[in-house]
């Protein structure tokens, strides 16, 4: 986002900043200019940028129907969105953030969260009222068995159930990954675990279902049977169950991930370009959330402090950990891609012999857990069932950038939000517990070395440059043998120049400046920091950090991690 010329906030050299009053034709036009060559200054004054605003008025934004099969075989046998390789995020901030937005809340990492907050989740209030419910419409997406219904106070639920013969899976990975997206910093759903009779149900007289496309039918007892019979159902004669709450606001239909949503103003960052939506790579990963459709997100219209908006959920995450809808995952879900051709014809050529991961991986048989497992798991190697513009344009610094809110999930927090799941058998809590501690460690060993891992910059007043390593924080790495090194120089933020200052060198996270450092209000300094370690090549590349002088102290302005 660029120059003083127009005031709002697009982007500019992958980074968020405040510019002057923006309009669709505007975007357009920065959009085709090189936006470095716009930009008078690399800073601006309210930089980093904590909150990415919505200027634009949304209340013209109309639904739509995504087609489900198209959109499949779309993201399977092409590469929807933006073929430029190798493109930085676009929406993170001057320190290499993703502001806060209607796509995207900082929690874990960001602020501290108890572990009672993140068992608790999205929630606000209670579940379904009890007493008798009215059932105003069937499920007619996905494949769990499902209806709508109406509760004593006039509240709106969808209710979802366990597959038959498989009790507390479908519903207890729901409500566990629903914590977790929660807590991660995703809208969520509210998602409370109920239970539901049959005799305490009612058929509202409006109560219809596309009994096949194009045909509605009048909902009657045994449609509603008909739905309980593929549910399961416990031994007092009741149903397990989870009950959502409306999203609030006007349903628009779900989004895709790539490309924009044409008709929201606001949304002017490609989607394949939007770092929260390629960190799902590593999200996903860790629970195993293998059904990332567009069909499992939701857009809605909402007015809020008198401005209409685009709100963006996801609105499913309940494919996760090992079990599906209706009972476990398939053995090659999380391994492989619905269609792998390369997979396929080896496996054909060799008659079978070519074995994957997933033909040999073992899992501790609990019905609540599906097929879980944590020692065979890669999460470089992890596949959802399709590809998405978004996941395969993940860059280094996108994967660190969700390995470090992975790893920042304590293992006692982790337990308490698999216990919000209810399981009742205490042998499958423990079992998802540990599997997701050791995805957990798996990811954070994965992606926390690859780049260079330095985090938390802060420079004194006594000219002491301070940062911690997150790869050995999370003890995937061990200190670098060379130590670290920091190349010092002033900068002019108006014409991007520098002039060299000095270099200086620790063992340690403490890096003493050069003398002469400047502290006038105003001054830019910028520092380029390596860790130098052959075991860890990647981390010869600096990360540089610019700090603004303040009157007081120096301010964090920049963090560059890749160019």
């Amino acid at each position: 986002m660029t120059g003083d010329f127009y005031k709002e906030h697009v982007v500019r050299a992958g980074s968020l900043v405040h510019v002057a009053a923006v309009s669709i034709a505007a975007l357009v036009l920065l959009a085709l200019l090189d936006p470095l060559a716009a930009a008078d200054r690399k800073f601006y004054d309210d930089d980093p940028i904590a909150v990415e605003p919505d200027p634009q008025d949304a209340s013209k934004v109309l639904p739509w129907d995504i087609d489900l099969i198209w959109d499949l075989s779309y993201n399977t046998f092409a590469r929807p969105g933006d073929s430029t390789p190798n493109v930085r995020a676009r929406n993170i901030n001057t320190i290499d953030e993703v502001p806060d937005s209607s796509w995207f809340t900082n929690r874990i990492l960001a602020r501290s969260v108890s572990d009672s907050e993140a068992a608790r989740g999205p929630l606000t209030g209670e579940g379904p009222a009890p007493g008798r419910w009215s059932v105003i419409a069937r499920k007619s997406a996905g494949a769990a068995p499902g209806f709508t219904v109406r509760d004593a106070r006039d509240q709106v639920w969808f209710v979802s159930f366990d597959g038959a013969g498989h009790p507390e899976a479908a519903t207890g990975a729901l409500l566990v990954a629903n914590k977790i997206f929660w807590t991660l910093g995703y809208w969520q759903v509210e998602n409370y675990l109920t239970s539901v009779r049959l005799d305490n149900l009612d058929i509202a007289e409006t109560a219809t279902f596309e009994s096949r496309p194009g045909h509605k039918k009048v909902m009657e007892r045994g449609d509603l049977e008909d739905v309980l019979r593929q549910a399961h159902r416990s031994a007092d004669g009741s149903y397990r169950a989870v009950a959502a709450r409306a999203i609030p606001g006007t349903p628009l239909g779900g989004f895709r991930y790539h490309g924009t949503r044409s008709d929201d103003p606001n949304d002017v960052v490609p989607h394949e370009h939007r770092r929260e939506l390629r960190a799902l790579k590593v999200f996903a990963a860790w629970v195993n959330l293998t059904d990332m459709k567009a069909g499992n997100t939701l857009d809605t219209r909402v007015t809020e402090n008198g401005r209409t908006i685009v709100r963006h959920y996801l609105q499913d995450v309940g494919s996760a950990l090992g079990s599906g809808a209706l009972g476990p995952h398939d053995p090659d879900e999380g391994w492989e891609y619905l269609f792998d051709g390369d997979k396929m014809t080896k496996r054909a050529v060799s008659f079978g012999f070519y074995l994957q991961p997933w033909q040999t991986a073992s899992y501790e048989k609990h019905v609540a857990a599906g097929r879980f497992e944590g020692d065979a798991f890669d999460p470089p190697a992890w596949r959802p069932r399709t590809p998405s513009g978004a996941f395969v344009r993940a860059r280094p610094d996108d994967t660190f950038w969700a390995a470090r809110r992975v790893q920042a999930f304590s293992s006692e927090m982790i337990r308490a939000i698999v216990k919000s799941g209810g399981y009742s058998d205490p042998n499958a809590e423990r079992y998802i517990a540990d599997t997701l501690i050791k995805r957990r460690d798996k990811v954070s060993a994965a992606y926390l070395p690859t780049v260079n891992p330095l985090v938390g910059f802060a420079l004194g007043e006594d000219g002491a440059l301070t940062f911690e390593n997150a790869a050995i924080k999370a003890d995937t790495a061990a200190p670098p043998s060379g130590g670290y090194t920091a190349r010092w120089a002033t900068f002019d933020n108006a014409t991007g120049t520098t002039q060299p200052l000095g270099e200086t060198s620790a063992p340690q996270t403490t890096l003493a400046s050069p003398p002469g450092l400047a502290r006038t209000t105003g001054t830019f300094v910028q520092v380029a920091v390596t860790a130098l370690d052959q075991r860890y090549p990647s981390w010869g590349a600096p990360v540089t950090v610019h700090f603004k002088r303040q009157p007081q102290n120096w301010k964090l302005v920049g963090i560059e991690r890749l160019p």
